[in-house]
């Protein structure tokens, strides 16, 4: 085979077969084929696209890259769940210890965040003595324990994305459906779960910016998810402001600890309490209504929030972090944003608020940096509420920027006064089975 001729088939909308695929992936992750070569390629996806089987092809070559985790040493039904990324996004710090506590076991790893949007890991990594870094023996023994562990990816998983999503970061092909799918199925499939719960973000915060756009990724993921065997389903969910009140590591962490704890039912919580809820019908603890119950219980009965202090305390951390919140590193400096004038709320772009996050601290513009845990925005108004003239919008917290003024000037600005008021959007707009 030959990759010039994989590429002009591709440029001239001409299928590969599942043998043209695999020679590909497998002789460009030993480095037979030189990144021009994959970038010449990947742009003429992004241009003709790929049909749903090159996309399956694509997804198990990459899969099939590198390791794959066993989960058979698990005791039990395993799910996973995946974000495609937004703003203020904690619900996997939530949804895993109500899972846990209805008896589901929540195998997870996560990523650490780059640009306007944050990982998973860097929130837990707020929690101090809080290890993210497991061997496998005892990532599995975590979960038969606890019900769950979020660990980060370690190991030889899936190289083939890392150097492709590498490649597509700075040759403009990142926004393409097959790419898309294929990179974030054939994580979720190397880690072995047996059921995918995919939480597929639309809106000014995300990538897919429609929900058409959003549909066609959540389909196409679904079935990806299927032709494996993998009981899989897909929700999407509103980004057009940020989800729930915080945004920032350590915020976050204790946002989530205030759901759990019963103190917070807005948004956020309905969100985590359908997504716990799929996660659970998926793994067969009930149907969908009885699946709502039992998630809500749990929060209601402090078990959901017990869970997470086991969590957190099987991987290295304090408990009391999860109740105790002086625990945290505290801010130096903070901000407070109030508003000129008088008016409704009715749109806070997400992207222009992470960005602002971002230049506090919250966030990395290149791998390489470091993060202030304690840096963020608490947001005291959403779409919808009325703002009176000098009254408290956002509050911006930093131990890294004493100047936080050019932050709260931009995320002031993602904020759109209005003299009547919008109806808040529905935080779920569709699920695809």
């Amino acid at each position: 085979m030959n990759i010039v001729d994989i590429i002009v088939k591709t440029k001239r909308g001409v299928k590969l077969c599942r043998e043209e695929i695999n020679w590909m992936v497998e002789n460009y992750v030993n480095e037979a084929i030189h990144d021009y070569q994959i970038s010449a390629w990947l742009m003429a996806v992004c241009f003709n696209s790929l049909s749903e089987e090159e996309t399956f092809y694509l997804t198990e070559a990459m899969r099939d890259s590198g390791d794959k985790l066993d989960m058979s040493g698990v005791a039990g039904v395993t799910v996973d769940k995946h974000s495609t990324g937004g703003i203020g996004d904690k619900t996997s710090l939530v949804i895993a210890p109500v899972c846990a506590a209805c008896g589901l076991h929540v195998p997870k790893m996560s990523g650490r965040g780059l640009g306007f949007t944050g990982g998973t890991i860097d929130k837990l990594e707020s929690i101090e003595g809080f290890r993210v870094n497991v061997e496998f023996q005892d990532y599995i023994n975590i979960i038969n324990k606890n019900g769950a562990a979020i660990i980060a990816q370690s190991g030889h998983l899936v190289p083939a994305d890392k150097k492709l999503y590498a490649l597509r970061d700075v040759t403009g092909t990142v926004d393409s459906i097959p790419l898309i799918c294929s990179s974030i199925m054939s994580k979720k499939l190397a880690t072995g779960a047996d059921c995918i719960l995919l939480d597929v973000k639309t809106g000014s915060g995300a990538f897919m910016k429609t929900p058409e756009e959003a549909s066609k990724l959540a389909e196409l993921m679904v079935k990806v998810g299927k032709s494996c065997k993998k009981n899989c389903r897909a929700v999407i969910t509103d980004m057009n402001e940020p989800l729930g009140n915080a945004v920032g590591n350590s915020l976050e962490v204790i946002e989530a600890c205030n759901i759990l704890a019963g103190k917070q039912k807005d948004r956020l919580y309905e969100l985590c309490i359908i997504l716990a809820a799929n996660m659970l019908e998926l793994g067969g603890m009930g149907d969908y209504d009885e699946c709502i119950k039992m998630a809500k219980e749990k929060i209601d009965n402090g078990e959901a929030l017990k869970k997470f202090g086991d969590m957190i305390e099987a991987q290295g951390g304090n408990r009391k972090a999860a109740i105790d919140y002086s625990l945290f590193k505290q801010p130096k400096y903070k901000y407070e944003v109030v508003s000129d004038t008088d008016g409704y709320v009715c749109a806070i772009n997400s992207e222009e608020i992470g960005m602002a996050a971002l230049m506090t601290g919250a966030g990395r513009k290149s791998k390489n940096d470091s993060i202030d845990p304690t840096a963020g925005i608490i947001l005291n108004k959403h779409v919808g509420d009325y703002v009176k003239k000098g009254e408290l919008m956002m509050t911006l917290y930093s131990s890294t920027v004493s100047d936080m003024k050019p932050a709260a000037e931009r995320a002031f600005g993602a904020v759109t006064l209005n003299h009547e008021k919008t109806a808040a959007r529905p935080i779920v707009i569709d699920t695809v089975k």
